[in-house]
C-alpha cells in the first residue's frame, strides 16, 4: 500500500455504481481519491461512506458537460496536490432504446441522442483529459483509464457468433468505439513517457445503467479500472481490457 500513498486519483461520475466501487478499491490501495459528482449531496454521502472505511476521499462538484468544471478541477488539483497520478474517465450515458425494449433502431436514432451521447462519452471526455494532461505529466507514473464497453468492439459487433451481436445501441456503441480510438491515439503520442492510457470494459454490471439482469455485482465493477490505474512500469498501454484479458477492437 505504501507505494500508492502519495498517489492522487480523479474519478468522474464517482458517487455511485462503478465509479464509486473504483474509488473504494483505489482508496483501499492507499490512493487519495477525488470523486467527481454532479450531485453534491450524493457526492458528500459517498465520501462519508468511504471515510467510514478508512479511505482518504474528497468530493468535487463536477459535470463532464460543463467546461468551467474542467478548469475548476484542474485548479483544485494543481493547488492542493501539484500533480495528478490517475484519471478515471468513468462518467457516461446511454440514451438509446435498449435491445430488450426494441429492435435495432440505428436508422431512426435521432441527431439529438447522437450528439448528447457523443458530448458526454467522447467530446467532453477528451476535453477533460486534455485539460488535466499537464498535471498527469507531472506524475512519476501517470495512468489514464477510459471507461469503454465491449459494445464498442466492431470485431464482436460484426461477428454473428459473438455474445453481443444482437445488442445494437447505436449512439452508445459508436461513442465507445470512438473512445477506443482516442485511447489508441493518445497512448501512441505518450508511448515514450511514463503515462499509460488504456480502455476498460468493466463488464455487464448491476447498476442503474446495467439493469437488474446484469450478471456481475456492482462490487466487481471497478476491478478492471483499478487494475489499469495501478499498472506497473512494465504494464501495457494502448489496449482494451476486461479483468486482465485483452479484448478485440
Amino acid at each position: 500500500m505504501s507505494e500508492n500513498q502519495n498517489k492522487v486519483a480523479f474519478i468522474t461520475g464517482a458517487n455511485r455504481g462503478i465509479g464509486f466501487e473504483t474509488a473504494r478499491e483505489l482508496g483501499e490501495n492507499g490512493v487519495k481519491v477525488i470523486l467527481g459528482a454532479r450531485d453534491n449531496v450524493k457526492g458528500d454521502a459517498a465520501v462519508e461512506k468511504l471515510k467510514s472505511q478508512g479511505i482518504s476521499a474528497i468530493c468535487f462538484p463536477f459535470d463532464i458537460n460543463q467546461f468551467s468544471d474542467h478548469r475548476k478541477v484542474y485548479e483544485y488539483i494543481e493547488k492542493n496536490f501539484g500533480k495528478l497520478d490517475i484519471l478515471i474517465n468513468n462518467a457516461g450515458i446511454l440514451l438509446d432504446n435498449r435491445p430488450e425494449d426494441a429492435a435495432n433502431q440505428t436508422s431512426i436514432t435521432s441527431q439529438e441522442v447522437l450528439r448528447k451521447t457523443f458530448d458526454a462519452n467522447f467530446f467532453h471526455l477528451i476535453a477533460l483529459t486534455q485539460t488535466l494532461l499537464p498535471l498527469i505529466r507531472k506524475s512519476p507514473a501517470g495512468r489514464i483509464v477510459n471507461l469503454s464497453s465491449i459494445l464498442g468492439s466492431l470485431t464482436l459487433h460484426s461477428d454473428p457468433t459473438s455474445p453481443i451481436y444482437a445488442f445494437k445501441t447505436f449512439a452508445y456503441d459508436a461513442s465507445k468505439t470512438a473512445l477506443n480510438t482516442f485511447t489508441v491515439h493518445l497512448a501512441h503520442e505518450l508511448k515514450n513517457t511514463n503515462i499509460k492510457v488504456n480502455s476498460a470494459h468493466p463488464g455487464w454490471v448491476k447498476t442503474e445503467m446495467g439493469g437488474a439482469d446484469a450478471p456481475m455485482d456492482v462490487t466487481d465493477g471497478g476491478k478492471t479500472s483499478v487494475q489499469l490505474a495501478l499498472l506497473p512500469e512494465s504494464g501495457p498501454t494502448g489496449g482494451f481490457y476486461h479483468m486482465g484479458d485483452k479484448l478485440p477492437w
